[in-house]
């Protein structure tokens, strides 16, 4: 499977956010705006994350979704909030390809076996907050954006993530996200050495070297970017453009 580039878009109310370390949160603007001109410019997939799912124990994004879905073609993955599956086929149901779960997952790790079974390994993609333990080796698994610590460790828990059907793991680093000074390549090598499913890393990306070290040193399949292309830092193009000359092949796009 080729890399995948992936925008990123955390999404409070119906503003398109960004967020620091997963908190002090900034409005950007329109999120179908901004993922529209991310599908023009060749991006390959959109993942939309309910920044405020926790505060109001659900997920709101399933008219953004079927708004983003009458003008974008390419796979969109919906997370925050997804606690059931009557959450799932909602989101399915509006239009997204993939549902990503961390919170309800951690509680209850058999929801991993049931979407899997029900909707296909493909559409459960579980979602890892992962934070450098204090003093120690390893990471341990956060839940609500960050905030509450399980005491998890995030290495076992994608491989339990494995075992019972999810068929990609968001892995997202909390100490290095909004940073912008690069992704946490440690974190996914450790992760992505043990699991036989893709890794999305997320969290830290500010040039494009930081996006080849993700791929080759940490093994990523694909890298969710956000703060470089909401501030136009670095158009997908150009992105591309910079993995080619480092002879990492991805697909072919007219975008510019």
């Amino acid at each position: 499977m080729l890399p995948r580039l992936i925008a990123r878009m955390d999404i409070k109310g119906s503003d398109l956010i960004k967020p620091i370390n997963l908190e002090g949160v900034r409005k950007i603007g329109a999120p179908k705006s901004f993922a529209l001109d991310y599908y023009n410019q060749g991006i390959d997939e959109i993942l939309y994350m309910d920044a405020v799912a926790s505060l109001y124990n659900r997920n709101g994004l399933a008219q953004l979704v079927s708004e983003t879905v009458r003008d974008i073609f390419v796979p969109i993955t919906v997370g925050g909030g997804i606690r059931n599956l009557q959450d799932v086929e909602s989101m399915l149901n509006s239009g997204a390809d993939k549902v990503a779960i961390n919170t309800a997952a951690i509680h209850s790790p058999e929801l991993i076996d049931q979407v899997a079974r029900r909707f296909g390994s493909q559409c459960m993609v579980l979602s890892i907050e992962a934070k450098r333990r204090s003093g120690q080796s390893g990471w341990e698994a956060y839940v609500d954006c960050g905030r509450e610590r399980t005491n998890v460790d995030v290495v076992e828990w994608a491989r339990q993530g494995v075992d019972r059907g999810a068929g990609e793991i968001l892995l997202t680093s909390v100490d290095h996200e909004g940073m912008c000074q690069g992704l946490d390549v440690a974190l996914s090598e450790a992760v992505s050495s043990k699991v036989s499913i893709p890794v999305i890393l997320s969290g830290g990306m500010g040039t494009p070297q930081h996006m080849v070290e993700a791929l080759i040193n940490g093994k990523a399949d694909a890298v969710a970017m956000a703060h470089v292309l909401h501030y136009k830092k670095l158009t997908v193009h150009e992105l591309r453009l910079h993995l080619a000359e480092n002879q990492i092949s991805t697909r072919m796009t007219l975008a510019k």
